[in-house]
């Protein structure tokens, strides 16, 4: 027998399937919730490959490979947020929702394919805010955290108290909202959503794993929304002459400069844009000139 991937760790009736590395990318940590009826398990990971635990039924938080690379161990109902459910359902339509240029968008697909093992999954359906999932003497809720995603979904089990949020991480890289469906001004409403669910423990999929305590979840939420106003600082600073797009993307608010990538220069760019947009709709910038912005 294979060794598991993963440690588990219980919460109530709640086993966090903690990925390699803390469940740092290409890892994540998927979520098993076992009732009297069924068993659920929640954005299997790839270090579920080869040695995933039975369920019954499958949710996604948001179709991103790192959420559903350990998928294929499940010929079992899955389930995505309606609005992320086409990128669910293909490959190809994941791939193009990175916004990447054509020809990385073509090595992605293939990334998808032989790094995280995700195939098509046309047989998905769509679940809603406030869908609820009855295992038998335990109920999974469906909690939809737009922003990184226009889908992205966070998942609420009771009785045990253990509200998922999935990629509301709460690591020192801060929000993602770089894809071509994302939202900052949807990221920031469900940042302040997950302040108003009380739960015990507060579940995310990468290194910060479960937090015990709102207070403590909501002084880390703090932090976490921060990199957004440092990111506004930045900008602002920056556009103390009139600038362009393309230089904003170029001064990077995403990542560090020895990052590279196809895809850094089309997240930092859509970034880019809404903090512009953010600003703007503050009358903290200004377009000085068609096509370049300064503060005011």
């Amino acid at each position: 027998m294979l060794t598991p991937g993963y440690t588990e760790v219980e919460y109530g009736g709640v086993t966090v399937l903690v990925g390699a590395g803390r469940g740092a990318y290409p890892h994540a940590n998927s979520v098993l919730v076992r009732g009297r009826a069924e068993t659920l398990v929640i954005d299997p990971s790839l270090s579920l490959v080869g040695s995933a635990p039975p369920a019954d039924t499958a949710l996604v938080s948001h179709a991103h490979e790192d959420h559903i690379a350990g998928l294929g161990c499940y010929e079992v109902p899955v389930h995505t947020h309606q609005k992320d459910l086409a990128a669910l359902r293909s490959r190809a339509v994941m791939a193009a929702g990175y916004g990447l240029p054509p020809d990385a968008t073509e090595h992605t697909e293939a990334m998808l394919r032989d790094r995280f093992h995700v195939r098509d999954r046309p047989d998905a359906t769509a679940f809603t805010d406030g869908t609820v999932f009855d295992l038998g003497g335990r109920t999974v809720t469906v909690v939809h955290l737009p922003g990184h995603t226009a889908g992205h979904s966070g998942f609420l089990v009771e009785p045990d108290g253990f509200l998922y949020v999935a990629d509301i991480d709460l690591t020192s890289f801060g929000p993602f909202y770089g894809d071509v469906g994302s939202s900052l001004p949807d990221f920031e409403a469900s940042m302040r959503r997950c302040r108003e669910i009380g739960a015990r423990w507060y579940g995310t999929a990468h290194q910060k794993g479960v937090i015990e305590g709102a207070e403590e979840f909501s002084r880390r939420l703090d932090d976490f929304a921060g990199v957004v106003e440092k990111r506004d600082a930045i900008l602002l600073e920056f556009l103390d002459e009139p600038r362009t797009v393309e230089e904003i993307a170029g001064r990077r608010l995403v990542y560090r400069p020895h990052v590279e990538g196809a895809h850094v220069e089309p997240v930092e760019r859509r970034t880019a844009a809404r903090h512009l947009d953010r600003l703007i709709g503050a009358g903290l910038v200004a377009e000085a000139e068609k096509g370049r912005f300064r503060a005011v």
